[in-house]
């Protein structure tokens, strides 16, 4: 017996149950996950074809160009706005008149970062008659 090998046989992992082990797990994620729908911006817009006239001095236009540089559009002359300064010059402007709407306006370069920015900027200061206008208008 000196001298001599025992020959071990190596166990083996029962396998045989794998594939359903992974199945179950599957169906299990599958049944108990929930997905969460994509909310995108919360805009409250108002009835198709509805409009209202609105005096010049009641609108105050916040431009954004295509490098994403802000500036107020106001008597045909634009007057650049740091972003820091936004806030602000809109509580400002609310201030000077409670019935004033922003009406945004970007460049097709600006970045939607930017204009959501911007969007939450105007919000924080309190605006809330937003309008989001096309620029070519």
């Amino acid at each position: 017996m000196i001298g001599r090998r025992q020959s071990r046989v190596a166990p083996e992992i029962p396998t045989a149950s794998m594939a359903d082990i992974a199945f179950l797990l599957i169906v299990f994620f599958l049944v108990t996950t929930t997905m969460n729908q994509d909310k995108g911006l919360s805009l409250h817009l108002p009835p198709v074809g509805e409009t209202k006239e609105v005096r010049e001095k009641n609108i105050l236009n916040v431009w954004i160009n295509a490098r994403d540089q802000l500036a107020f559009f106001e008597n045909d002359q634009l007057t650049p706005v740091p972003f820091a300064e936004l806030k602000g010059r809109i509580e400002g402007r609310l201030q000077e008149n409670e019935n004033l709407i922003v009406s945004l306006k970007t460049e097709r370069g600006a970045t939607y970062r930017t204009f959501v920015d911007v969007l939450d900027e105007l919000k924080l200061a309190g605006a809330t008659k937003i309008s989001i206008a096309n620029p070519e208008e």
